[in-house]
């Protein structure tokens, strides 16, 4: 479980095909407080560390991404060099800053537009046609493992839609939204209270 308030950018280190994807990750967190089997979200994706080392500062970790995950995720995160929002999991007693976040990434998105909104960004995100009825105006989504808030939904006649938001200057530079275009592919994550309530809905009409 995780808030999605990314705690540092990390960047992949090395990338190797073990039957699954064996990459490495730096990290500035102390690898002696990393456990073997621990959960960060890595980009908004769940990943279990599965070695580490260096020191505090100029540490690093290891996760196994499987073909599935990368099949389901924004496939130019998985590639050397590439920058990713890390967060270690909550702990209990952690301030929950930002929402409910799982790290099961639902879909792949795309940056529209990017624009400057006084001294923030506005962006439009597209989100194919099955996360849509998940997205509200005020609701919160992840994007790329950061908890933001939708400002405005404008549904697409395919059925898809485009959400905007606006993401001040801390934001874009503390996590890696700051160095998306257009074009960029995003993984999106929906709020897990619109994910229950759709499906109690789906439930209420059946019946």
């Amino acid at each position: 479980m995780f808030t999605g308030i990314v705690t540092e950018i990390g960047n992949i280190l090395a990338v190797e095909d073990k039957g699954d994807r064996h990459i490495t990750i730096s990290c500035a967190m102390d690898p002696v407080k990393i456990a073997i089997g621990a959960s960060i979200a890595c980009s908004g994706v769940c990943l279990t560390v599965v070695d580490k080392g260096g020191v505090a500062g100029e540490g690093w970790f290891a996760v196994d991404v499987s073909g599935e995950t990368v099949s389901r995720t924004a496939a130019e995160q998985w590639t050397v060099g590439a920058p990713l929002n890390l967060e270690p999991a909550l702990k209990l007693g952690d301030e929950l800053g930002g929402h409910i976040v799982t790290g099961h990434v639902d879909a792949v998105g795309e940056v529209v537009s990017i624009r400057p909104d006084g001294a923030s960004l506005k962006f439009w995100i597209s989100a194919p046609q099955e996360l849509a009825p998940y997205i509200a105006a005020k609701g919160s989504i992840t994007v790329n493992g950061v908890s933001l808030t939708v400002n405005e939904v404008a549904d697409q006649p395919d059925g898809s839609c485009q959400f905007a938001l606006n993401i001040i200057p801390h934001t874009a530079q503390v996590t890696t939204m700051g160095a998306l275009k257009p074009g960029s592919k995003v993984n999106l994550e929906i709020d897990v209270l619109a994910r229950y309530l759709k499906r109690m809905q789906s439930l209420a009409q059946q019946g």
